[in-house]
């Protein structure tokens, strides 16, 4: 099994709209596929909420605040994941929660050996 890191992105901006039960609901459905993946021995050891604050650092030394400022989707976070291949990453991927919203994504990549 090789491992894989999925990336979320989502709008910081379109979160905080969301109302106290709806979050809950969400909430709900990604412990339901974590915990699916954790059963399946799929979820490795790693991976993590990421608070929405920060700065992002440009070529030329430009830095500003915070990504969810200047960027539609921000990284909320990473989970790393086994798979045999990029195709079955992907498919396991496909089922998170995250992507029922608006303006939001996945990224599937494979963490290299190097």
């Amino acid at each position: 099994m090789k491992e894989y890191i999925l990336l979320f992105r989502a709008d910081y901006i379109d979160i905080a709209t969301v109302s106290v039960l709806e979050t809950k609901e969400r909430n709900d459905r990604w412990m339901d596929w974590i915990n699916r993946l954790e059963a399946n021995d799929r979820l490795a050891e790693g991976g993590n909420h990421l608070n929405s604050g920060g700065k992002v650092m440009r070529s030329k030394g430009e830095i500003t605040d915070g990504p969810y400022r200047e960027e539609k989707k921000s990284i909320l976070g990473y989970i790393l994941i086994f798979a045999s291949s990029l195709d079955e990453a992907v498919e396991l991927a496909k089922d998170c929660p995250l992507l029922a919203g608006e303006n939001t994504s996945v990224e599937v990549r494979e963490i290299s050996g190097i």
